[in-house]
C-alpha cells in the first residue's frame, strides 16, 4: 500500500471525489467522502462520524468500525463497515432516479437505524454479536426502503409504521446478494458463516405518514 494516505483525524476526506480510488491508513475524521461522486475510498482503521455524508455514487469500504450517523442521506453507492457503526446509521437514505444506496454493516449499530430511512438497503449482519445487533427505536419514521437484519430474535420496540418478515430462503434474498458477496470479498469473510442466521426484512407501513413529504422511496 505505497500509494496510501496517511491520515490522523483529517476531516472531508475524498469530500466530492467523482473518480479514481483514495487508500487510507490511519483513523480519518467526520465526513469522509461526503458527496462522494464516483471514487472509491478505502480505509485500512476506523472511520469516524457521518462517512458518507449525503454520497451520491462510487464506494467506501471500512476495514475496521464508524462512528455515528454513516450513510447520512446517501443517494447513491454503497458504504461497507466490517465491524460496527455508531448511532443513527442510514438516517435519511433516500434513493435518487436511477440509483438505489446500500450500507452494508458486518457487526452491531447503535441505536436509531434506518432514522427516516426513504430508500436504498440497510444490511446489519450481526457478525461476532450474540443478541440483538441494533440497539433502540430501530426504524423510526421509516418510510422507504429495506432494511435486513440477520438476528434471531428482532427488537422489541420496533415502531408501529414498520413491519417486519423473516425471509424464508433465500429467493427473498436475491436483491441484497450482491452486497453479501461483495462484503465477503472484500474482508475474506466465509459466506456460509453470513447465511448460517435467519434474517428479517423490515419495510414501512403503507399507511405511513411520512411518505408523502419525499419525492422518492
Amino acid at each position: 500500500m505505497n500509494n496510501a494516505v496517511q491520515v490522523m483525524g483529517e476531516r472531508y476526506v475524498g469530500c466530492g471525489a467523482d473518480a479514481g480510488e483514495i487508500i487510507i491508513e490511519g483513523i480519518p475524521g467526520n465526513d469522509l467522502g461526503a458527496y462522494l461522486d464516483g471514487a472509491d475510498i478505502t480505509v485500512f482503521g476506523n472511520a469516524q462520524d457521518a462517512t458518507g455524508n449525503t454520497m451520491n455514487n462510487g464506494s467506501i469500504t471500512i476495514h475496521g468500525s464508524t462512528g455515528d450517523t454513516v450513510g447520512y442521506s446517501m443517494r447513491g453507492g454503497a458504504i461497507y463497515v466490517r465491524d460496527n457503526a455508531g448511532y443513527r446509521a442510514g438516517i435519511h437514505m433516500k434513493a435518487s432516479i436511477g440509483k438505489v444506496p446500500a450500507l452494508v454493516i458486518g457487526g452491531q449499530c447503535g441505536s436509531f437505524l434506518g432514522e427516516y430511512q426513504a430508500g436504498g438497503y440497510i444490511i446489519v449482519l450481526g457478525l461476532n454479536c450474540d443478541g440483538i445487533p441494533v440497539g433502540n427505536f430501530c426504524g423510526t419514521g421509516m418510510h422507504g426502503g429495506k432494511i435486513f437484519l440477520r438476528t434471531e430474535r428482532l427488537p422489541d420496540d420496533l415502531p408501529p409504521q414498520v413491519v417486519a418478515q423473516k425471509a424464508v430462503d433465500y429467493a427473498e434474498l436475491d436483491e441484497i446478494m450482491p452486497y453479501i458477496d461483495s462484503y465477503c470479498a472484500k474482508f475474506g469473510v466465509d459466506k456460509a458463516k453470513v447465511m448460517s442466521k435467519p434474517f428479517y426484512i423490515l419495510t414501512p407501513n403503507s399507511k405511513n405518514p411520512y411518505k408523502q413529504l419525499y419525492c422518492y422511496n
